[in-house]
């Protein structure tokens, strides 16, 4: 057997070894790109999910892990805001190989990989793919989270609420007023109208909360026709006598007539941006019980503010000061108008132009509400994405007396994690998909319900992973002492084991029917 031979045979045998090289990684925390540089020039597989972070332009960037954005994560200008900043900018490679159509927040798992540099890889092949379309065509998320022990059962909602932006929804006078946005014709009025349709009639909520839609009553007035049309259940909207001037958007409110009734007269809010703040409490036919809704749109993050609204530079961008302003509106037109409505339960939600750490959450929070992305879904809730980094503009807030009447929330997935080329004006995509650009936000209610027990669970550690016990349908999130996320997920009726991504002590969060636990844990690898 000659020489050369024996090296070819050599040769193939550590290529193969190296086409079988397993890959994980245990600091998924403070990972960067810089960790692939052991592996360059080899085939590796990855034991974890691998994250599309961006698709930018048919560019796909991935990572070990979804980028957040800093605010979402951690307050403004704080040390963990500057750490999540820096690892942003070195925690993403360039990722080729991949056929078809892929969607932000993918998860591919059992990725077989080439990696070219610590930049790029090339997918040679993987077992499967989660998150894509065809996932969320399957169903609306559930909001049936809330578990309650008097009856050993998850509660099913009675009454199920959307807040979306639907990016400038116009039905008449495109592109006039200050600026252009929106359709630029009826013709692209028409294939929003189709895209807009298609999701709202898909989630079929009892009431929905409208930002970004025409002054006036047109554009209302056709939502709520069309979903009637598309349900066959019976829709109405709020008149409230504003008139339409170009393309101004306002706030407003559809509801199916058939299960609700308007209480009193609609609120408005005009501190800050008018036409985009509003009140109005709401009867459960069947029932007789209440709630009062706040649907909000407060100002954009921009950097032309001056003043006291100039960009701080902090994370929160410009007119932070506004939206904080307007936030405290929130609270007082409640307080102003709970006598008037006979009724305290409030949910607040819209699109408030703000991450969740930061000030005009912050005032929200402080006066009494709770964060019901947080609460239901610890840090992995996201509802808009924005240079591949995912976070949530749009909230869901409610105080403590509708707290315990809630079911669950949760955002739909069916438009931030979309390329922007599937848009109306740019596609002649009919599908809900990309009907905006801000993912629809659903909270699932049982009025009347409250829901007051709830059995602790157990958590316990062996051989460096945590065991929890806790009721199906909850979350756990594991954080540094310094709160930045580690790792989060569901909790199922028999969890496996859950590796820990770093050793030291973490501090463990389940999020179940009617609290939040949190554990300090010594964890050793």
């Amino acid at each position: 057997m000659n020489r050369s031979f024996l090296f070819s045979l050599l040769v193939f045998f550590c290529a193969c070894a190296s086409a079988q090289t397993h890959v994980s990684f245990s600091d998924i925390e403070n990972w960067t790109c810089s960790e692939l540089s052991q592996y360059v020039g080899q085939e590796i597989i990855f034991d974890q999910p691998i994250y599309i972070c961006n698709n930018y332009r048919s560019t796909i960037t991935a990572s070990v892990h979804r980028q957040f954005s800093p605010t979402n994560q951690a307050e403004p200008s704080t040390a963990a805001y500057n750490s999540i900043v820096s690892l942003n900018q070195s925690n993403t490679f360039t990722l080729t190989g991949l056929s078809g159509y892929h969607r932000m927040g993918e998860t591919i798992h059992g990725m077989r990989a080439r990696i070219n540099s610590t930049s790029s890889i090339t997918c040679l092949s993987y077992d499967h793919i989660n998150g894509t379309r065809t996932d969320l065509e399957a169903g609306v998320p559930s909001v049936d989270l809330r578990y309650d022990a008097r009856a050993d059962t998850f509660i099913t909602h009675n009454l199920l609420v959307c807040a979306a932006n639907l990016e400038y929804y116009l039905v008449e006078q495109f592109g006039t007023g200050s600026n252009t946005m929106g359709p630029a014709n009826n013709t692209e009025h028409q294939k929003q109208r189709t895209k807009v349709n298609a999701a709202l009639a898909k989630i079929n909520a009892d009431l929905y909360g409208l930002v970004e839609i025409q002054q006036g009553q047109n554009a209302i007035s056709e939502i709520a026709s069309d979903l009637t049309n598309s349900t066959g259940r019976q829709f109405d909207y709020i008149t409230d006598g504003s008139s339409v001037y170009g393309t101004y958007t306002k706030s407003g409110y559809v509801y199916c007539s058939d299960v609700l009734r308007p209480v009193g007269a609609i609120k408005e809010n005009n501190q800050g941006v008018v036409q985009r703040k509003k009140l109005q409490a709401f009867e459960v036919i069947a029932t007789g019980e209440k709630f009062i809704f706040s649907i909000n749109h407060f100002k954009a993050k921009s950097s032309g503010g001056s003043g006291k609204d100039a960009d701080q530079k902090d994370g929160q961008g410009g007119y932070n000061y506004t939206r904080t302003e307007e936030a405290r509106s929130v609270l007082a037109a409640y307080s102003n108008n709970k006598t008037y409505y006979a009724d305290d339960d409030i949910l607040i939600m819209g699109d408030l132009n703000a991450y969740a750490k930061e000030d005009p959450i912050t005032t929200l929070i402080q006066g009494g509400m709770t964060d019901l992305h947080r609460y239901f879904h610890a840090d992995s809730s996201y509802s808009y994405t924005y240079h591949g980094q995912a976070g949530y503009l749009d909230h869901a807030l409610c105080n403590s007396t509708l707290l315990p009447q809630v079911t669950g929330m949760a955002a739909y997935h069916i438009n931030s994690d979309e390329s922007d080329d599937y848009t109306y004006d740019k596609s002649s995509d009919a599908t809900m998909f990309r009907c905006s650009d801000h993912d629809p936000v659903l909270v699932g209610l049982k009025l009347g319900n409250p829901i007051t027990t709830d059995i602790p669970p157990l958590l316990t550690v062996k051989n460096g992973e945590l065991l929890i016990q806790a009721p199906e349908g909850g979350y756990y999130s594991i954080h540094t002492v310094d709160g930045l996320l580690i790792a989060s997920g569901s909790i199922g009726i028999l969890t496996d084991p859950i590796p820990c991504p770093i050793s030291g002590i973490v501090i463990v969060k389940i999020y179940t029917a009617a609290n939040v636990y949190s554990y300090k844990q010594m964890i050793i690898q």
